[in-house]
């Protein structure tokens, strides 16, 4: 099997193992183990880190990692990408059970900006991080992951609805709210979500539970369909979570590939770095969000503040996030001549108002990288009259100051529990990166305009 052909079966092992960000980070960091990356913890002393291939994490759903060809002291510039590891969704609520019609219910939140319609009729299971308390009173956290059909939001039917086919309204409150179970099988007593979590901790991990208590959690609903491919050729890859983890894959599958060091004597190595931010699609402010100071931290940490002003300086920052491919059922809603078609390749995503941090310099850069990849690349403007989306890139270059160019793969059905690419476009993204990463330093470097 060629690396083209192996290349989706890859990124459906991937999405399959990440239906949260936390699983997502998880599985990333061990892949990077896999690799002989170590990890670093941010309690630590790290020194002066010298040759080798490092990781670190934070909130369990935030990493950066990178590799020093030569160590930190004699790094030059850098090779940055960036992608997020969350996507919409249901998340649900703190105190969230209660019964309803002789059915016990669960309350969610909207995560960021969701496609609704689709979560109907779909059946959902549940993941996350649970933080709980042993019987000898050790605190510890744990990734959950019932992988089983657990819930379901049931549509109305339409005899109820009579015009539910002409313009459907969905209240973000009540409509939502998935059933778990028929309130009489525990036998009169109160529904424990609390003891259901222990419960499924102790077949996951084969935890010892009584007597534990269950302190707190952070969990999303998901859907339990598999990532697959269809299409007359199997061209298309259609899952959950595309945006992004798509990206996320590319980015630590390019750096596996290319970013190790001294695997042979005429390897001349490259010093790379990746970012995977957490709460992309609900702002990024948090402490693992690209508005956070976990990039910053950690190049505060690997280089002096005139050494890490030289670098960046040097450097570019690619930001990957999927873009969206030009729909054949609603082409007026795009700009007729920066529309994305799917195994067009990687888009680059332009916006004058740096909802996209492109500049003409970064996307002629890229241009380059696609050029020597021997890969297609395309341009992405959004509409005068449609709001455009943003990503981690405009958030990066402002805390750095670090050249950005904003890219991604073009897909249909942003933001719906379902998307689609052409995962020929994702192979392409890979090959750009393994490109970009491979780059000499005097590649990244672009001349300043003359007057």
């Amino acid at each position: 099997m060629t690396a083209m052909e192996q290349y989706p079966h890859d990124l459906i092992r991937f999405l399959s193992a990440s239906p949260t960000a936390f699983h997502a980070t998880a599985y990333t960091g061990s892949l990077l183990a896999n690799r002989a990356f170590v990890r670093l913890y941010e309690q630590d002393d790290w020194g002066e880190l010298g040759p080798g291939s490092y990781y670190v994490v934070r909130n369990d759903s935030s990493l950066v990692a990178f590799t020093l060809a030569n160590g930190a002291a004699k790094c030059r510039a850098l090779r940055m990408a960036g992608a997020h590891t969350d996507s919409p969704g249901l998340k649900v609520k703190p105190n969230a059970v209660h019964s309803t019609s002789g059915l016990v219910q669960l309350g969610v939140e909207i995560y960021g900006g969701a496609l609704l319609a689709p979560w109907f009729d779909r059946d959902l299971s549940l993941a996350g991080r649970v933080l709980w308390r042993s019987s000898e009173g050790q605190v510890q956290a744990h990734l959950l992951d019932f992988c089983r059909p657990l819930l379901v939001v049931p549509s109305l039917a339409i005899h109820l609805d009579p015009e539910a086919n002409k313009q459907r309204s969905i209240n973000r409150q009540t409509d939502l709210v998935p059933i778990l179970a028929l309130d009489n099988m525990g036998h009169g007593e109160a529904f424990n979500f609390g003891a259901l979590l222990l419960e499924q901790l102790g077949k996951q991990y084969g935890e010892h539970v009584d007597d534990a208590e269950l302190l707190d959690f952070d969990l999303f609903l998901y859907d339990l369909q598999p990532p697959g491919l269809l299409g007359l050729h199997n061209e298309f890859i259609c899952s959950a979570r595309l945006d992004n983890l798509l990206s996320c894959h590319a980015l630590v599958q390019a750096l596996c590939e290319t970013g190790q060091v001294g695997q042979t004597a005429q390897e001349k190595g490259r010093d790379i770095l990746v970012v995977l931010n957490d709460h992309e699609e609900v702002g990024s402010a948090s402490a693992a969000g690209a508005q956070g100071t976990f990039l910053k931290d950690v190049l505060a940490r690997l280089f002096s503040p005139r050494q890490r002003q030289q670098i960046v300086s040097r450097s570019l920052f690619v930001s990957v996030d999927n873009a969206h491919a030009l729909h054949p059922n609603f082409s007026g809603k795009y700009e007729p001549e920066h529309a994305p078609r799917m195994h067009g390749g990687p888009v680059i995503k332009m916006n004058a108002n740096q909802r996209y941090a492109s500049s003409g310099v970064s996307a002629a850069q890229f241009m380059l990288v696609c050029r020597q990849a021997q890969v297609p690349c395309q341009k992405f403007v959004m509409r005068n009259d449609l709001a455009c989306g943003s990503t981690i890139g405009p958030l990066t270059a402002t805390a750095l100051g670090v050249a950005t160019v904003d890219v991604g793969v073009p897909q249909l059905a942003m933001h719906s529990v379902r998307e689609t690419a052409a995962w020929r476009d994702g192979y392409y993204l890979l090959k750009a990166l393994k490109t970009f990463f491979a780059a000499d330093d005097e590649q990244l470097a672009f001349p300043s305009a003359r007057a």
